[in-house]
């Protein structure tokens, strides 16, 4: 096995079991794409064992912090069948069969991203790492996710190319059978098809499940806008809880058309809960660039009681929050200025680089441009599957704000 030989005082980080290791802290050693190295202080002290990328600026991703543990095939194993045990919980619950089952980093193992829909499992492998294991993770999940049919690798994310890890846009599968078209899965009252081949991320915002149901329960007789929609789940949840009405708002075809299919399939949800969903709320879908239209909306004199806004990523690197910052506080002072006396606005930044504290103080500056004055009444974050490793914060990359309009 090569040894990866870290620069005096650059093991500090690797002690306290952060995974990554950045090429600007290593002396001196190389291994192949994905191979597991030794990784040694400046002193000749063992640290542990991570996956090499030679393309990478993360040189080295740590997996074994334990000197007296190199990571083999049932050491992948193990951690596989730990992350995939430690959702117990929502297989026992049933309120949900759409689940993160392994969460990269924060579950031991980097690059590697599983996520389960009602029994087909989609992975997406970032690292060169998880690339080399492929073969030992699909078989670990197929052995270990209760009710396993299928497991797929979506290879079509850029981040890969950073890897120097090919790109692909066929839905691939590992493991199982071929996952149906469209996956039907519940989320307490709500009912979604997921596109496992072309929808966002591995198909759906599974980490998103605690906030829609938090903005739902401020949905009650409200007239609601849900920017950047996707599939329709906040407005979805809004009118579970009896929103008045709701407005359904992204540019893309594919996804409103889905946000249609997933609304009509939610209204055949036997549970009372729908009641109010069925009976009581308009939907209305707009296709639109969701700056124009709360542009347009502004023009026209148009308002709302409740206003949701997850825009995709604006800052996919540091060099970019300054930049994502102006997008953030421009979307969020014109969705201020269409709120009503009291009205609700749920926002949220998925960029990881843009810190809770950044996030905070664009809104207090989007808040003071549009001269009015806002409480805040929560905070929302990823969901439990979605863990955050104590030791890695920057596993914490969804930011969620909800505010009242005082003023």
């Amino acid at each position: 096995m090569n040894k990866v030989i870290l620069k005096k005082g650059r093991d500090w980080s690797v002690r306290k079991h952060h995974p990554w290791i950045f090429s600007g802290a290593v002396e001196s050693g190389a291994a192949g794409q994905g191979e597991t190295v030794e990784v040694v202080s400046a002193e000749g002290e063992t640290l542990g064992y991570g996956w090499f990328s030679p393309a990478s600026q993360i040189r080295v991703r740590m997996v074994s912090f334990d000197a007296t543990r190199v990571p083999d095939e049932k050491f992948v194993t193990d951690l596989v069948a730990s992350s995939v045990g430690r959702r117990a919980d929502f297989f026992v619950d049933c309120s949900t069969n759409g689940v993160r089952l392994v969460n990269a980093e924060s579950d031991g193992l980097p690059g590697l991203v599983a996520d389960l829909y009602n029994g087909h499992v989609v992975c997406q492998f970032t690292s060169a790492g998880a690339e080399a294991w492929k073969a030992t993770v699909a078989k670990a999940l197929m052995t270990y996710v209760p009710g396993c049919q299928s497991v797929s690798e979506r290879a079509d994310i850029d981040v890969r190319k950073k890897e120097g890890l090919p790109y692909a846009e066929e839905l691939v599968v590992l493991e199982g059978v071929q996952p149906p078209a469209l996956i039907e899965i519940v989320e307490g009252p709500i009912r979604y098809y997921v596109d496992p081949r072309k929808g966002h991320k591995t198909g759906f915002y599974l980490d998103q499940r605690d906030a829609r149901a938090a903005v739902g329960t401020l949905a009650a007789a409200r007239d609601v806008l849900n920017c950047f929609c996707y599939t329709g789940g906040f407005g979805l949840y809004a009118a579970t809880c009896g929103a008045a009405h709701v407005t359904q708002v992204d540019i893309s075809h594919e996804a409103i058309e889905l946000a249609k299919k997933n609304a009509a399939l939610t209204a055949t949800n036997p549970d009372q809960t729908v009641k109010n969903f069925s009976t009581q709320t308009v939907f209305e879908h707009v296709e639109a660039d969701v700056f124009k239209y709360l542009r347009q909306c502004r023009d026209e004199g148009k308002t709302f009681d409740l206003i949701v806004l997850d825009p995709p990523k604006f800052a996919e690197s540091k060099a970019q929050v300054m930049k994502a910052a102006r997008g953030y506080k421009d979307i969020n002072l014109l969705a201020m200025k269409l709120l009503r006396l009291g009205g609700i606005l749920a926002t949220v930044s998925c960029s990881g680089a843009m810190t809770t504290e950044l996030f905070d103080k664009v809104l207090a500056e989007a808040a003071a441009d549009a001269h009015k004055d806002f409480q805040m009444i929560a905070r929302t974050r990823q969901g439990a599957d979605h863990p955050v490793a104590l030791a890695f914060p920057e596993g914490l990359y969804l930011k969620g704000v909800i505010l009242r309009s005082m003023s």
